[in-house]
This record gives structure tokens, C-alpha cells and sequence, in this order.
């Protein structure tokens, strides 16, 4: 079996002697060739090139970011080439986490812990295990991007965008950070003028969001172990969930953050949510230029985006 295995030497919990001790340990299970990102973009070309050389795997070993990379460079046309639909035909993913997050991998079930996860990922290797999952897709100004747990429009991509900013300065990404910034940030955001819009096929219009949150898996993310559920029915079978607010005081958002930091299956409570589970397609519109990120990655500000769910996209040995 032919593997390409993408390391990012900057992940946020990794170090030199953690890498060689992963390489040297899927080096013995499978032919493999390493590569290194080294800039914005740079797994996306890799993985695009594994898959046009007929490699079998690609592993990665890095944080939600380049994982998100990685996929779409596993899935989206390059070079004019045509990707037909469905994960057959593409190399088969493996995860390693090695982010501050790692939602992707720990929603997979893997440990969040990469020597830990190393030795789960070379038993699915031994075993043959493979999970097929779907993914979501985002679509805007003739831009077209796949996430593989969330995305997000208005105050969550505000934070997003701050803690960008912070880990250019040199900063690390932790969840204390997380937590702070968001603070901070709720404390200036806007509370009294809402921008979006949502419409979709067979969905009632829902007008004046603050933010919306669209998920593909369950958590939506985690603060340190505890993991955060405002989609709690979202899962990898099935299509995109929303939780959208009309409200961002006070009296709406502390009810809202205890429900999803302590039940993990029933759905958030509220007059002033909007929910979606389970659909195929449908559009956020705002008055404004707006927020937006994307598995945590912060893509800019955008009036219109359009979200369509992509079953049975991607196969992942887990």
C-alpha cells in the first residue's frame, strides 16, 4: 500500500521527535513518502498530487486546518482534471491530530492524544477498516470550499478571525484563548442589528441572524475535553445542521451555552433559535458583508453563501 503522509511542522502539539517516531512507525506498515507543508495552501497541492499519482493513502498529520486542506485537495478538480462523485477512486484519508482542537479526528472517535491515535489509525491499516463519511460544501462568489465539521457565519467567525490575528502575533491557539477572546469579543459586537437571512428549498425563511452555526458532525468543537453541542444530531451520515440566533444578550445566550456544554442529544431550547437538521442545501444572505469561516478557518467577509451537504464524499481508515 502507497501512502503520502503530510506533516505540518508548526502543529500546535507536535514536535521533531513525536514526527520521526510517527513516520518510522507507518514507514513500517506501509511504502511510505513524506512531505511537509510549508505554506497556506501547500496540503491542498500535495494531496491533489497524491491522488492524480494513484496513492492509496493520505495521511496527515497536522491540525483541523490543513486536515481541511487536505480534503479538498483529495476532492476538488486541479489542473482541469475531472473528480467524479463519491469517495471511490480517491485515496482513503488517515488522521493524526496534531491541532489544538482537532475536532475532525476526535468526532471520528480517534484519541486526541497522535502517538495514541497513530497506533489506532495502524490497526484500522492492519484491519482494513474504512468509514466512508459525508461532508459539507460551501459555495460563494464562485468559490467553492469543502468542510468536514462546521462552518459558520457572523459572531462565531468574528472570534475566529480575532484568534487569527492573535496566533499571528506568535500566540498558540489554546481553548483559555478561545474563551477570552470571545469574551472580549462579545463585549463590542454588534447586539441590536442582525444582517442575515436564511432560505433554502422547502425551508421557512428566517430573517434577522446574529450568527449561524452549520455543522456536518456532533460536537461542534471542544472547550479543552468538554465538547460543545449546539447540532447535537449532526453526524457524518446525514445532511447539515444549523443553529442560527435572533438574539445575542445576555438573557438568550447563557440558557443557550449551558445546553450545549452540558447535553450531548437533545436539542438547544429557545424562542429565539433557528434550527435545521438534516438538509441538503440552503443559503445564508446578509445586508452586509459578514464574517465567515470555515473548520475554523477564518476565509473573510461575504454577503452570500450557499451550503449544499455532500454524502458519501470521502473514505477514512479509523
Amino acid at each position: 500500500m502507497r501512502a503520502m503522509l503530510l506533516v505540518n511542522p508548526k502543529a500546535t502539539t507536535t514536535n521533531a521527535r513525536t514526527r520521526d517516531v510517527l513516520i518510522r512507525a507507518l514507514g513500517a506498515a506501509v511504502e511510505l513518502s513524506v512531505e511537509e507543508t510549508r505554506y497556506r495552501g501547500h496540503a491542498a497541492a500535495l494531496a491533489a498530487t497524491a491522488r492524480s499519482k494513484g496513492y492509496d493513502v493520505v495521511a496527515v498529520l497536522g491540525g483541523d486546518g490543513t486536515i481541511n486542506e487536505t480534503v479538498n485537495g483529495l476532492l476538488n478538480p486541479v489542473n482541469g482534471d475531472h473528480v467524479p462523485p463519491g469517495s471511490e477512486g480517491r485515496p482513503a484519508l488517515v488522521v493524526i491530530p496534531g491541532g489544538s482542537a482537532n475536532v475532525f479526528a476526535r468526532a471520528l472517535g480517534l484519541p486526541n492524544d497522535p502517538v495514541e491515535s497513530t497506533g489506532a489509525v495502524l490497526e484500522a491499516l492492519r484491519e482494513g477498516r474504512r468509514r466512508t463519511v459525508g461532508l459539507g460544501q460551501a459555495l460563494w462568489e464562485g468559490q467553492s470550499r469543502y468542510f468536514t465539521f462546521c462552518s459558520g457565519m457572523g459572531y462565531d467567525a468574528e472570534v475566529v478571525r480575532a484568534v487569527e490575528g492573535l496566533r499571528g502575533s506568535g500566540r498558540k491557539a489554546t481553548p483559555t484563548r478561545y474563551v477570552n477572546t470571545a469574551l472580549r469579543h462579545y463585549l463590542a459586537t454588534d447586539k441590536r442589528h442582525p444582517a442575515m437571512t436564511l432560505t433554502g428549498p422547502g425551508i421557512p425563511t428566517a430573517r434577522g441572524l446574529f450568527m449561524a452555526i452549520i455543522s456536518n458532525t456532533s460536537p461542534w468543537t471542544y472547550v479543552g475535553s468538554r465538547p460543545v453541542h449546539p447540532t447535537p444530531w449532526a453526524s457524518f451520515e446525514t445532511g447539515l445542521d444549523l443553529l442560527g440566533l435572533r438574539r445575542m444578550g445576555p438573557m438568550s445566550l447563557v440558557p443557550l451555552i449551558r445546553q450545549i456544554l452540558t447535553e450531548s442529544d437533545a436539542l438547544p431550547g429557545g424562542r429565539n433559535l433557528v434550527q435545521l437538521h438534516d438538509e441538503a442545501e440552503f443559503t445564508l444572505t446578509a445586508n452586509r458583508p459578514v464574517a465567515f469561516q470555515l473548520d475554523g478557518d477564518y476565509l473573510g467577509e461575504y454577503e452570500t453563501v450557499t451550503f449544499r451537504s455532500t454524502p458519501n464524499a470521502l473514505q477514512v481508515l479509523v
